[in-house]
């Protein structure tokens, strides 16, 4: 345990990390923008492309990037709740009576700076989003199927990560714990299904998410409160971008759930009738 604790929340890369445009590896915001265009581009050509061609096989290539990606998640998870906690050890003597733990993790104080412990797992969870955006070229590949709600969502959530770390935004430990477990969860469950694995009897991808979304909105409020009657936050800003890109997200997720659950009754309603008639 003091070996994995040393690892994930003491090792001297950890305890040292600071964001710097100069020393962080894609930390400046030409790059953020190149890169995103990139991929938009990227994705849209490759689509226009094989609409004259056949499916292209891609093999175990997603499974083992399913793997990766929950592997990683977990990774992450751990680093961050195990950074976040000696985090408070070390330094909840600064804050008096003024502050909970759960407080901090909310609401960080006006000053904070992009360095430490918590911020390394950001910054590893910023270039993470990199990797998860390539999900969408082996959609492309196998289906032939492009998806601007994917392509939005996916270039967002690398927008509101590197916002995170440029403004030390409050809220981004709460934000990199749910999605983090959210998505070595969905990665592992994804994983299961593209060995040829049994799939779950009800929608757990679907279920992850509404929690997910539960959650954070209920940790928005709490920054809200904090920041209004706890003396300020840090980063409220960005966090203001966060949130309406969040209600962007929640909404398009209801909006899809609803059209889902209404396709799948139409479905059952149809074979009930055909089972009548025969």
């Amino acid at each position: 345990m003091s070996a994995t604790a040393y690892i994930l929340s003491e090792h001297p890369t950890i305890v040292g990390f600071r964001w710097s445009h100069t020393h962080s590896w894609g930390a400046t915001w030409v790059f953020l923008l190149t890169s995103i265009t990139f991929y938009l581009v990227l994705s849209v050509t490759l689509h226009v492309i094989l609409l004259l061609l056949r499916p292209v096989p891609v093999g175990p290539i997603p499974a083992v990037h399913s793997l990766l990606m929950s592997i990683l998640s977990a990774t992450i998870l751990a680093g961050t709740v195990a950074s976040a906690s000696a985090e408070i050890r070390h330094t909840r003597w600064l804050w008096g009576r003024t502050r909970t733990p759960l407080q901090w993790v909310l609401c960080f104080p006006l000053g904070t700076r992009s360095s430490g412990r918590v911020f390394f797992w950001s910054y590893i969870f910023y270039l993470s989003r990199y990797l998860h955006v390539t999900r969408t070229l082996f959609t492309i590949l196998r289906r032939r199927r492009l998806s601007l709600c994917q392509l939005f969502t996916n270039s967002v959530t690398i927008v509101m990560s590197f916002l995170w770390l440029e403004f030390t935004q409050s809220l981004q430990i709460s934000e990199i714990v749910l999605t983090a477990f959210s998505n070595s969860v969905v990665y592992g469950y994804r994983f299961w299904t593209e060995l040829g694995l049994p799939t779950a009897s009800f929608p757990l991808v679907a279920n992850v998410q509404i929690v997910f979304m539960g959650v954070n909105l209920i940790c928005h409020f709490g920054v809200l409160y904090l920041h209004v009657w706890g003396g300020g936050c840090n980063g409220i800003g960005a966090w203001v971008v966060n949130s309406v890109f969040n209600c962007g997200f929640l909404f398009m997720f209801l909006k899809s759930f609803v059209k889902r659950r209404w396709i799948r009754q139409k479905a059952m309603e149809l074979r009930n009738t055909n089972g009548k008639i025969d």
